[in-house]
């Protein structure tokens, strides 16, 4: 198997780990971080003070994150080794800024004025235009979401092993998979977040006057309403609160899928062309690893941030 980890402690050791029994990593558009499950025969004595996990695919490195689990078990003389990590990025779900109005705010200023996250970058987008609103016990990924729709219209998105960003790559690697060479494909389609109605409340709390009723998820004979209070991220336009729920509930409505033996290097954001699909962005990435080979599944989806 073409994969291997390092195991960075606290200290700045590293520990290389070749022998890797099996891994699942996971990496999607709608995820604020890079994902990792791996089992390793150890060699290593002692993983005590662990603290960064990076894994490395074909020469690639997919994944640096935080270390959530690790067990080591012995038996028959033998030592395994299994991790859950994190990538960094998980960080800006488990942190949260002073709850209040925030004017002025970029995402320069948002991801570098509070905190210090270690590996974490970003796309460099210092429109100060707009504004958020940070509700109590929400997390700084909340109020990038918030900006990010506001200045793009786009959800954010994981690059690379931590980087940030808000807009697609302007030149993103493409990838065409000739169906000889597929192992699967396939479409999938997903309506259990889908909501008919959205109704939110006025300043007096009165309901009435901010409405939604998606037509394509009433067609489906779903029947799904929510109610809220007014939303102060969107004082500006309240109705932009109903469309960004709208558009977050369909999110991966529609995903486009091929799956191959080995990995290329693709990342979100890159363009793939196989059955059916032509020049489309990944939004998705699967790679799963084994005494089998390693095999890559790569999706697209098509819902109302991605048409």
């Amino acid at each position: 198997m073409n994969a291997y980890i390092i195991i960075k402690k606290s200290d700045g050791t590293q520990l290389r780990e070749n022998s890797i029994l099996s891994f699942r990593f996971i990496k999607d558009a709608y995820l604020p971080y890079t994902h990792l499950s791996v089992r390793v025969w150890s060699t290593s004595a002692s993983f005590a003070d662990a603290a960064e996990l990076l894994l490395y695919v074909g020469g690639h490195n997919v994944h640096h994150g935080l270390i959530d689990s690790l067990t080591m078990t012995n038996a028959g003389g033998c030592s395994i080794t299994s991790v859950v990590s994190r990538g960094f990025t998980s960080l800006l779900c488990q942190n949260q800024t002073e709850p209040g109005m925030k004017t002025g705010v970029s995402i320069n200023s948002l991801m570098d004025s509070y905190y210090t996250f270690p590996y974490v970058t970003h796309e460099s987008n210092s429109d100060t235009s707009s504004y958020i609103f940070v509700k109590n016990d929400s997390s700084m990924w909340d109020g990038i979401v918030n900006l990010s729709y506001k200045l793009c219209g786009t959800y954010p998105y994981i690059r690379g092993t931590n980087c940030v960003r808000i807009t697609q790559e302007s030149s993103p690697q493409h990838f065409t998979y000739p169906s000889s060479g597929l192992i699967t494909s396939g479409t999938e389609l997903t309506y259990r977040r889908m909501i008919s109605g959205f109704h939110m409340s006025d300043i007096n709390g009165d309901f009435g006057s901010y409405d939604l009723i998606d037509p394509d998820v009433a067609a489906k004979k779903i029947v799904r309403h929510k109610f809220f209070e007014l939303d102060r991220q969107f004082l500006s336009d309240p109705q932009q609160a109903l469309v960004f729920r709208d558009k977050y509930t369909t999110r991966a409505a529609e995903r486009t899928f091929c799956s191959y033996c080995g990995y290329s290097g693709e990342d979100l954001s890159d363009a793939a062309t196989f059955s059916g699909v032509t020049g489309r962005r990944i939004t998705a990435l699967e790679i799963n690893g084994s005494h089998k080979g390693i095999f890559t599944e790569v999706s697209t989806y098509r819902d109302k941030f991605y048409t």
